[in-house]
């Protein structure tokens, strides 16, 4: 029987050990801290009884994921729960713009340009699954869906500042604008659109939902599926070299390209080792958990409803924070992306106190303490909201690598998006999760599709392992 070994417990290498599993390979998951998930963990971080997603929270693309719908994570315990309001973005003006899973109920709140939002994205959530069937796995394939790639090639391509002058009101502007900022990214380059065209048509395709009971169901329950196919997992054990990984025939990481390198960079071909020095790290995030004592008081009272409000402006004002970040500034109002989980989840409140979650992008290895300027943030569109807190934990760059070796200087997307590093990670290859020694293979979202709970990565790479081991036995 092929044997393997998974070197890292997140969604992504849990991910790997599943395809591997229910392929009949024999295979062990290796994970470093005392309990398997990577940044798909969730606890409670500031209150008893009150239940915080440590990093993901939410997830159009992991209930849109095909591997995970062909697993059918629901009958090991996934219960997905969605919002009323998928996500809104509060102006300073009092108004707010409003995503819904409904494309049709989010251009009626748009106004002039309810129409254009239809026309961007009507067609891409439309056939989000086709679309997504070619963008959620290496680029350099042959496309099963030629003509609705080519369809959204040219919207992709785009800086999403030149993308956001085809609205004409500063609402959904702005609503685009705070979508596209998940990139981590300054704005005014070439592909920056790209990721604010796919999320939100993943969002009308699937909603932005959470996980019952925290993002920690999911690995829960890819946890049981894995188990289930005769997998087994080990943790609290660190792997520092290759005499840490028991032997196998196969060996996947699910490691940044940096710990790839720490411990098979002298076995790797030098055009591949060079490669992964390259690879560059991306933005940082500082993260702040509050428990509040009811809902926060926003000025705009639709955002009580929605499960996730960007905060940042108007769509300039996002722009310019974002390259100033990129530019290695502190923004005095940096973009906060925050989450109200249990507006969908109402399992994760304690009573009537509440869990918040918040993150700024902050400069890359920022060393201070972002917490005033994120509660100043929430205060711009709620006033009052300090006056509510209970609790308060905040993790910066420095604590988020402490918490998981993958995120680098607090970078939680596994890797900067710009470039053609963007689409091209860790490596320009037609197979990207081959390290260049036989049998050993990158999984984590430092390898394609990137960052989000949808397993995807470790699903690709251990697709590419099985691939590689049966040439290897019909030898």
């Amino acid at each position: 029987m092929t044997t393997a070994v998974v070197v890292g417990g997140g969604p992504n290498g849990l991910a790997a050990a599943l395809h591997l599993a229910r392929n009949g390979v024999q295979v062990q998951v290796l994970e470093a801290a005392d309990t398997v998930g990577g940044g798909a963990r969730s606890g409670e971080l500031t209150v008893p009884g009150v239940i915080h997603d440590h990093c993901s929270a939410f997830h159009p693309l992991g209930v849109g994921s095909p591997f995970w719908a062909e697993v059918g994570l629901e009958k090991y315990g996934l219960v997905w729960k969605w919002p009323e309001i998928d996500c809104a973005h509060p102006l300073d003006s009092g108004d707010a713009a409003l995503l819904y899973q409904s494309i049709a109920e989010t251009a009626a709140g748009l106004g002039d340009d309810g129409v254009r939002w239809r026309s961007m994205f009507g067609d891409l959530a439309e056939h989000f699954d086709d679309l997504g069937e070619d963008l959620l796995r290496p680029i350099v394939n042959v496309p099963g869906h030629p003509i609705r790639l080519a369809a959204f090639g040219p919207r992709a391509v785009l800086p999403a500042t030149v993308l956001a002058r085809w609205f004409r009101t500063g609402r959904a502007r702005a609503l685009y604008g705070g979508i596209a900022a998940h990139l981590f990214s300054r704005l005014d380059r070439p592909l920056t659109a790209s990721l604010g065209l796919m999320i939100a048509a993943s969002g009308h395709r699937y909603g932005w939902p959470v996980a019952e009971g925290g993002s920690g169901a999911i690995i829960a329950a890819v946890s049981a599926a894995l188990l289930d196919a005769g997998g087994k997992i080990e943790t609290g054990v660190r792997v520092s070299s290759r005499a840490d990984i028991p032997t196998a025939d196969l060996v996947l990481l699910d490691l940044s390209p940096a710990q790839v390198l720490s411990i098979y960079g002298d076995a790797m071909p030098a055009r591949i080792r060079r490669s992964y020095r390259r690879y560059r790290v991306g933005s940082s995030a500082f993260k702040v958990d509050f428990a509040i004592d009811g809902d926060i008081p926003w000025t705009n009272p639709d955002c009580v409803r929605a499960g996730t409000v960007h905060l940042g402006g108007d769509f300039d004002e996002v722009a310019y924070t974002e390259k100033q970040r990129a530019a290695g500034v502190m923004p005095a109002r940096p973009f906060v992306l925050l989450g109200q989980q249990y507006v969908a989840d109402p399992s994760r409140s304690a009573g009537d106190i509440n869990p918040i979650y918040a993150y700024a992008h902050v400069p890359r290895g920022f060393d201070g303490d972002a917490t005033e300027q994120i509660v100043a943030q929430i205060e711009r569109f709620a006033p009052g909201f300090r006056d509510r807190i209970v609790a308060t934990t905040s993790l910066g760059t420095e604590a988020l690598h402490q918490g998981n070796a993958n995120f680098a200087a607090g970078d939680i997307i596994g890797g900067a998006n710009n470039g053609l590093q963007m689409v091209l990670r860790p490596r320009l290859a037609v197979d990207p999760y081959s390290t260049g020694v036989p049998g050993v293979y990158i999984c984590s979202q430092s390898s394609p599709p990137g960052a989000g709970v949808h397993g995807l990565c470790g699903y690709h790479a251990a697709e590419s392992a099985l691939r590689h081991a049966r040439v290897g036995s019909a030898r």
